[in-house]
This record gives structure tokens, C-alpha cells and sequence, in this order.
């Protein structure tokens, strides 16, 4: 695990006579110091008074100034609806705290219990939301669903930790029970500084960054459309074969994880071929933007594994906004500073070479497979808009000679695209030391409000 940082003697509370369901205190969590949060459900249902509203916002404030990770145990039926008015007010203070914190400090909310209406909003300003299998969020219950849609459903159907690690990419875990969320949090932190002006802490490990990796090639099926699970590629390339997977079951033909290399931790996102062969759809983009541009704020270097035939194409996405969301991984890595490496392990095809950091994107360091085909399109693509009218076999032969002459990584170095071809065995070494060179890279960045992400 993590280095520890100085341990306290135990926890300093905030605040501590204000009445209501929230409590918060300063501790050590696996070492490291937080801002810890608790929001009682066993309070009045963890309904959220003025009081208990501004408690929220304490605590995150705290966490900001002090520069500590906020870790929220929430467990809240919504705004007190005894009070009012000022519950809602105090709703709104509290979410403008959460939201002060973004990119400043890591946030992370274990759901223990409802989170609803309100409370389930702040889910999705949170960086990271573990859930509990006893957990459920909504914004509208089963009741107002019912009303408006005629729709009957239990409170697990809607909202429940299942429905949300499958369906809505709310959470980025899922734990047994309380003190397996709060193990899954300290693991989560380790990857993690304490705040966007501090390094990723060191990981100590045994596992020698000059390690050869052979057996990560041989994991690659030999015909272009064989499926391998590219977890064991990372698996053989990270230290000890560990890597932490973030919202696993959704958008599973992308993989987020971290992972750390020579002791470094670093933000791993790859195509998934077992999945949709790789494709990026509308869940992917937004899952691995998200990502990105969470290892932004936090320092964390980035490595992307690709090997993805292009965007899923169909008439559904491209109505639910597919050029909206595959700008916004294509916006994450643009504007991503921290150290960027792309290998690409077997297809890099069309607007996906370009989205999954391209050399022309910015990344610092670009490889590739000897196998590896990049290009706009694969060689049946390219014959089936420039060959339609041939035969059969001037199909063939066209695929051929478009395989040898453009689908390999050579043409790609020739002209700059890519910065090497290495053997797959090579692949841990290097990587290994291109962080270590890229430890003290600097970005000047340009002044502005901020940037205007697509949404």
C-alpha cells in the first residue's frame, strides 16, 4: 500500500455541538489524513436540516483549505421537509462546497442507505461513489415514478448499487457492506494525492521496472478479430500484476483503472476487446473522459492501451449525441497536462486513432505493436466503399495489398505518428522509463476562466 503520511492520535471533530444527522471530523484513514463525513440514517431517516446541511459544508470547505481528501459516508432520505425552505437553501450551500472541492481535493461518498432526491444529485459531483449492496439513489422514488410513467418498481430496481454499477455509471464501486466500502476507499486513496498541488504517493515494490514482458504478446490472438480480455495485458505490464477497476460494468468495452509502474501510480484507460470488440460508444466516451480528466487534476500520468476498430456506429447514438460525447474524451485528452503515454496493441482505426490520445493530440510518448494497424479504416471497410462494384477476387487481392502497404505501424513512424515500434516484451521497460523522465514535466497553461467542456 501507500507510503503513510503522519498519523493522528485520534480524530479532531468539527463543529461538534451543531445539531442533525451530519457529523464531521479530521482522521487518518490507511495512513493518510481526511476530512471524514457522516451523514446518519438513523437520524430522522439522515434528513437534511439547515443545520445539518451546513455541516456538509464544513466539512468540504475544511477539506479544501486544509488540502485533505473528503470521504463522505452518506446515508440521507433528502432536504427535512419539516423545515422548509431553509433545509432546501441549506441543500444548495452544501453542494456549492462539494462542487469548490472538484479538482482541488479528491471526493469520495460511500452510500450506505438512501440517497435521494438532493443528496443523490451530490452523488454526481462526488469524483468517486462507492455503494454499499444495502444502497440505493434517486432523484425521483419509486412512488413519483409510478405516478407519472404508471411504471411500478422497488427502491433496489431504480436505484439500488447493482442498477448503478450496470446502468448509469454512478458508482465506481461496490462493496458488501460498510466496512468493506471504507477498505475499498482507503485502497482508492492510495492511488491518490492529497490534493491537486501534491504527487501521487510512492508505492513501495519489489517488481523490477526492467522486467521483460513477453508473455503480454502472446495474450494477442492472431487473426485481427480474435478477442482476448486486455486486463491481462495490464495485469502482466503493472507491478506485481495489481490494477484497481473503476465502474467495471459500465461501459465495459472501455477499462479504467489505476495501477502503479516502478512504484508510480498511474491512470490506466484501454479498449476493451471482449466488449462491443473494443468499439466506442456514448457510455465509453463519458467514462473515460471522466477519468482523464480526473488523472488531470490529480497528477496522476496517464497510460491508454488501444485497440479499437472505430466508433459503434448506428442510427440511435448519432441521435443520442455521439459527436457531443466523443468530444468530450477527445476535449479530456486535449487539455490533459500531466505525462501521456499511448501504446497501441493491435487496431487503431479512423476517429477513435484519434480520440484515444494520438500522437497529434499531444501525448508525450507514442508506441506501438509490430501488428499493431493503424489507419482510416480496416482493409474490408476500405473494400467495401472502393471495391463495391469488384469481384470477388479483385476484393481479395485489393485487401491484400491495402493490409501490406498501409495497416502496419511502419508508414505511422515514417511520418511522425507514432515515436517507436517495440517488441511486446519490451513494453513495461519502457513505459517504466518514460515515467521516470517525465517526472518533472511542466505545462505552461493558458489564462482563463475556465474551459468550456461538452457536456
Amino acid at each position: 500500500m501507500a507510503m503513510p503520511s503522519t498519523e493522528l492520535s485520534s480524530p479532531v471533530a468539527l463543529r461538534a455541538l451543531v445539531p442533525g444527522a451530519a457529523r464531521a471530523d479530521i482522521r487518518t484513514l490507511g495512513g493518510r489524513t481526511v476530512v471524514w463525513l457522516d451523514v446518519d440514517s438513523s437520524v430522522r431517516k439522515g434528513a437534511l436540516s439547515s443545520d445539518a446541511s451546513s455541516m456538509i459544508a464544513a466539512a468540504a470547505q475544511a477539506a479544501r483549505s486544509k488540502g485533505y481528501p473528503l470521504v463522505a459516508v452518506m446515508g440521507s432520505s433528502g432536504a427535512d421537509i419539516a423545515e422548509g425552505f431553509s433545509a432546501l437553501h441549506g441543500w444548495g450551500v452544501a453542494a456549492r462546497a462539494l462542487t469548490d472541492c472538484s479538482g482541488v481535493v479528491p471526493t469520495v461518498i460511500i452510500v450506505d442507505g438512501p440517497a435521494v432526491s438532493g443528496p443523490a444529485l451530490l452523488l454526481g459531483i462526488a469524483d468517486h461513489v462507492i455503494m454499499t449492496e444495502a444502497a440505493y439513489a434517486f432523484v425521483s422514488g419509486p412512488t413519483m415514478v409510478a405516478e407519472f410513467t404508471g411504471v411500478l418498481m422497488d427502491n433496489d430496481e431504480l436505484g439500488g448499487a447493482a442498477s448503478h454499477a450496470r446502468y448509469t455509471g454512478a458508482a465506481s464501486l461496490v462493496s458488501v457492506d460498510l466496512d468493506s466500502a471504507i477498505a475499498a476507499a482507503e485502497h482508492l486513496l492510495s492511488y491518490l494525492p492529497g490534493n491537486n498541488d501534491e504527487e501521487p504517493p510512492p508505492w513501495p515494490t519489489d517488481d523490477d521496472p526492467e522486467r521483460l514482458t513477453p508473455e503480454a504478446g502472446d495474450l494477442i490472438p492472431p487473426t485481427s478479430t480474435g478477442s482476448y480480455d486486455v486486463r491481462h495485458v495490464i495485469r502482466v505490464l503493472a507491478d506485481d500484476g495489481d490494477l484497481l477497476e473503476l465502474r467495471a460494468r459500465w461501459a465495459p468495452n472501455v477499462v479504467t483503472a489505476f495501477a502503479t509502474f516502478d512504484g508510480r501510480p498511474v491512470g490506466i484507460v484501454a479498449n476493451q476487446p471482449v466488449s462491443l470488440a473494443g468499439t466506442l460508444d456514448i457510455p465509453a466516451s463519458q467514462k473515460a473522459a471522466r477519468f482523464v480528466a480526473f488523472c488531470d487534476a490529480f497528477n496522476l500520468p496517464i497510460l491508454t492501451l488501444v485497440d479499437t476498430p472505430g466508433f459503434y456506429p448506428g442510427k440511435d447514438l448519432e441521435w443520442r449525441g455521439m459527436i457531443r460525447h466523443g468530444a468530450q474524451l477527445v476535449f479530456a485528452y486535449g487539455r490533459a497536462t500531466v505525462p501521456r503515454i499511448c501504446v497501441v496493441l493491435r487496431k487503431s482505426y479512423g476517429g477513435a486513432y484519434i480520440v484515444m490520445d494520438s500522437k497529434r493530440m499531444g501525448n508525450d510518448l507514442c508506441l506501438a505493436w509490430p501488428w499493431a494497424e493503424l489507419a482510416v479504416m480496416g482493409a474490408g471497410q476500405a473494400a467495401a466503399i472502393l471495391q463495391r462494384r469488384a469481384t470477388p477476387d479483385e476484393r481479395a487481392e485489393f485487401e491484400r495489398d491495402y493490409a501490406e502497404r498501409l495497416l502496419n505501424p511502419y508508414v505511422a513512424a515514417e511520418r511522425g505518428y507514432i515515436d517507436g515500434v517495440i517488441e511486446p516484451a519490451e513494453t513495461r521497460r519502457e513505459i517504466c522509463r518514460a515515467l521516470s523522465a517525465l517526472a518533472d514535466k511542466h505545462e505552461t497553461l493558458h489564462a482563463r476562466k475556465h474551459d468550456n467542456s461538452p457536456l
